[in-house]
């Protein structure tokens, strides 16, 4: 693709994680220097294979980051903390908003060339019905939990940063899927959920499935192409919830009985579930508030600015889907009662 000088250090925050391994993976063919900045003290599985220097840094220590970021020429800004049902919402400001401050500010004491921020379509408003792009403000009602609203205020101040003269481009992914998944995120959860007979119903939304290799490469041609200043989509298939499952039961030859939800009835069990087994109970609630006022929303994405301006691509949601599944299946993630029961059709177990 030649986006890059020669002899260029490029660094990825964030590095060992869903997304940012997938941008190491996509960066090894770009005959550069990779620096992998992880969190400290976090595993470091997904990088193994990738020729890269691995370097620990906290994003909310401004003098860590500052080291780690010297001589580096290029820079992608994924890291985050990205769940539902977190009571430490000052965690995800510290490192979502403070953290992003801290890398920007230190890339461009270093003298990085450009950056690439790891945004999300969370930020973008909502449409009843209808199909969302970059042009749609968000309501601050709809911005449910800490990692949406924490988000929205640091693309805020990313923004205010470009408007100062930082050289940052965003990008906003929807909702990727595939391997590396370890957490899983709560999107990666869903699909768990499908394999171990844990997803009993489903609601009538929208999402925008898309294979996290093809995000990555959006990542490299928002550096490639994406002018600074601007955000940029990085979807793949609008799909209802129904046809996910139905697209899920086809590529693991593995189903059962599961109905159609009514939205009132997901709010009730998000609320007793927060309730009581998030408060009462200190444990993790089973469906989270958070996740069951954004399946009432209608999560359709454009990204066809994406596809026009940068070139942006990518694969059929069943073949990230059949990536994503076989993952899991082999990681260890599907309870052994099932294992048997569940046949790919084209990819080896």
């Amino acid at each position: 693709m030649n986006v890059f000088d020669q002899n260029s250090t490029v660094a990825v925050t964030g590095a060992n994680g869903f997304i940012g391994s997938a941008i190491c993976n996509a960066l090894v063919s770009e005959n550069v220097s990779i620096v992998a900045i992880v969190e400290p003290n976090t595993a470091t599985d997904n990088l193994k294979g990738i020729d890269c220097k691995i370097v620990e840094a906290d994003v909310t220590d401004i003098s860590s980051i500052e080291k780690a970021l010297n001589s580096v020429d290029y820079l992608f800004h994924c890291a985050a903390v990205y769940k539902f049902n977190s009571r430490n919402t000052d965690l995800f400001y510290k490192v979502n908003v403070e953290g992003s401050i801290n890398v920007i500010k230190s890339a461009l004491k270093n003298g990085v060339k450009k950056i690439i921020y790891t945004s999300t379509v969370g930020t973008i408003g909502l449409q009843d019905k209808r199909v969302s792009d970059e042009s749609n403000f968000a309501k601050i009602a709809h911005l449910y939990g800490n990692y949406k609203r924490s988000k929205y205020v640091a693309e805020h101040e990313v923004l205010r940063l470009t408007a100062q003269g930082a050289p940052i481009v965003l990008v906003q992914p929807t909702m990727p899927v595939g391997p590396r998944d370890r957490a899983p995120s709560p999107s990666g959860q869903m699909i768990v959920d499908f394999l171990n007979k844990r997803l009993f119903g489903y609601a009538d939304t929208v999402l925008n499935i898309v294979d996290v290799d093809d995000v990555a490469h959006g990542h490299l041609l928002a550096m490639s192409k994406g002018e600074i200043g601007h955000s940029y989509i990085l979807g793949g298939e609008n799909l209802s919830m129904k046809q996910i499952i139905e697209m899920l039961e086809s590529i693991t030859n593995f189903s059962y009985l599961k109905i159609k939800v009514p939205k009132s009835l997901i709010l009730f069990f998000g609320y007793m579930s927060e309730l009581i087994q998030g408060r009462l109970l200190s444990s993790t609630p089973r469906v989270p508030l958070e996740a069951a006022k954004m399946s009432t929303s209608y999560m359709a994405f454009d990204d066809s600015l994406t596809r026009k301006m940068l070139g942006y691509s990518s694969r059929p949601a069943s073949q990230a889907l059949t990536r994503s599944c076989s993952w899991y299946f082999n990681n260890g993630y599907v309870d052994p009662r099932y294992m048997d029961k569940i046949r790919f059709k084209s990819l080896k177990h």
